[in-house]
């Protein structure tokens, strides 16, 4: 099993989550975040006075699959939340060596 985390654009969440359900992905964990990279934040004006905004607003997805679908997970979320511009996000794949579902005991593919 592998654990996918997407860094994305706020605005991209329905699409992404829409595509990603259609390839059968049944469950995600979703987190506001912030983060600072080559995007490099803006200038903002308030109530007269500039300031710079470093860390600007990103949502984290958290998917966990079995090995045979991430190739598939990956290419959605890349064709999805990608605008071509500066700050589209990341993706990382992590191992997993167990999951288990609290409710019925079940362990590993069979929990997710």
């Amino acid at each position: 099993m592998k654990k996918i985390e997407a860094i994305i654009r706020p605005f991209k969440i329905d699409d992404v989550r829409e595509a990603l359900s259609e390839i059968g992905v049944r469950g995600l964990t979703l987190t506001e975040v912030k983060g600072y990279g080559r995007q490099k934040g803006h200038t903002e004006v308030y109530r007269g006075s500039e300031y710079q905004i470093d860390f600007l607003p990103k949502l984290k997805l958290e998917i966990v699959v079995a090995d045979h679908f991430v190739d598939n997970v990956i290419d959605t979320i890349v064709k999805t939340a990608r605008t071509g511009q500066v700050g589209d996000g990341k993706i990382f794949v992590y191992d997993v060596t167990d999951a288990v579902r609290i409710r019925t005991e079940e362990s590993g593919e069979d929990a997710l």
